[in-house]
């Protein structure tokens, strides 16, 4: 590989230098430095572990397809052999990773997986061009830490094709940065191009033979896995953390795009909205009484979802009205939109028909409105 080495880069017909370099390794511009839209090049969302709405930090132990820190996925044949949760513990430059704990000693069968991974959207990878010719080749970078060592596995899945890869580590409870490189992929089309599935990212855990596959190459049928690769869930106490995950057009791991952190957020609400435990009796909406035990509640999302959302709460006593202190005995949703919903609130009684009622967590923190449009 050459080197070019230049202090001034300039346009033949500009009067100053376009860009300067200095012996520092610092970049200067002599105009307006444009950055075209392929510079928000990372695919995978909450990549650096940052946002957990739904559990604040706290270990879960999830069942099958079951979401833990935002945007991520449970994939489990067998349950209770491994909790999630977001740690501390994470490299220079990042402050949080998922970790992976086993619950035990597990022997794999051939129809068992375990893995955890992120849905990705179909817009949000339609420049792939997967199952056409014009497919794209691409990267899939991310920092690994273990208690074990050997030849780890994943997958990515496009359709009704998958490419299983590997990658090494070396040394046991050490960081170690992996770069994978993803051939085109002119077989298999994803789902969707659209608000659906468009491809699934895959870190295994321990798979069997029905779920792995060949690394290196896309081949037909859903693989989570490697043929080989280390199980996580077959040491009793073994840890798996990563962080630092991105997903780019190209075939160059280029440093891991940092993000605002609300713009991070919002794009974590696309699919999954949470309001509450900010205070014992944090204000939610107004309700408005048709009768003595109805109220009926607007709900405007903080972000426009990906699809028509489900709607729940942590329990309906968790609430009550700020006026009386009318505990609630449902709170249920209905004519839910991408953007709105209409709740219904029911009391046993003590509102009054035609008054507007302002309600509020019932001197709890577990009060929680939820809104969910995951893949």
């Amino acid at each position: 590989m050459s080197t070019v080495k230049a202090t001034n880069f300039q346009n033949a017909s500009s009067a100053t230098a376009n860009m300067v370099t200095d012996a520092s390794g610092n970049v200067s511009f002599g105009g307006t430095a444009a950055m075209s839209s392929s510079f928000l090049r990372n695919r995978i969302i909450n990549g650096n572990m940052l946002i957990d709405q739904r559990n604040a930090g706290a270990s879960v132990t999830p069942v099958n397809t079951q979401y833990t820190i935002d945007r991520y996925q449970s994939q489990i044949s067998q349950t209770a052999k491994y909790s999630v949760s977001q740690s501390s513990t994470a490299p220079v430059g990042f402050s949080k990773s998922l970790l992976v704990t086993s619950l035990s000693a597990y022997s794999v069968l051939a129809a068992d997986f375990f893995a955890v991974g992120q849905a990705i959207e179909g817009y949000n990878i339609s420049d792939f061009n997967y199952g056409t010719a014009d497919s794209t080749t691409a990267t899939l970078s991310f920092w690994v830490r273990s208690s074990l060592t050997g030849t780890f596995g994943g997958a990515i899945n496009s359709g009704s094709g998958s490419f299983p890869f590997t990658y090494s580590i070396a040394s046991a409870n050490t960081w170690t940065n992996i770069s994978v490189a993803i051939s085109a992929n002119t077989a298999y089309a994803p789902t969707s191009t659209t608000n659906g599935v468009g491809l699934y990212v895959w870190f295994g855990l321990g798979v069997g033979s029905t779920f792995s596959g060949t690394a290196g190459s896309w081949q037909s049928g859903f693989k989570e896995s490697a043929t080989g690769a280390t199980s996580v869930v077959g040491t009793s106490g073994a840890t798996f953390y990563v962080t630092g995950v991105q997903l780019e057009v190209g075939t160059v791991a280029t440093p891991f795009e940092r993000q605002i952190y609300s713009n991070q957020l919002a794009q974590c609400q696309r699919y999954y909205e949470e309001w509450g435990g900010g205070d014992a009796y944090q204000a939610f909406g107004i309700a408005d009484a048709i009768s003595a035990t109805v109220a009926y509640s607007a709900l405007q999302y903080l972000v426009t979802k990906r699809a028509a959302p489900s709607g729940s709460v942590s329990a309906a006593s968790n609430f009550h009205t700020v006026r009386g202190g009318v505990a609630f005995t449902d709170f249920t949703f209905g004519s839910l939109t991408t953007t709105s919903t209409l709740a219904t609130i029911t009391v046993a009684s003590g509102l009054t028909a035609g008054q507007a009622y302002t309600y509020r967590a019932n001197g709890t923190l577990n009060a929680r409105i939820k809104f969910n449009a995951e893949l």
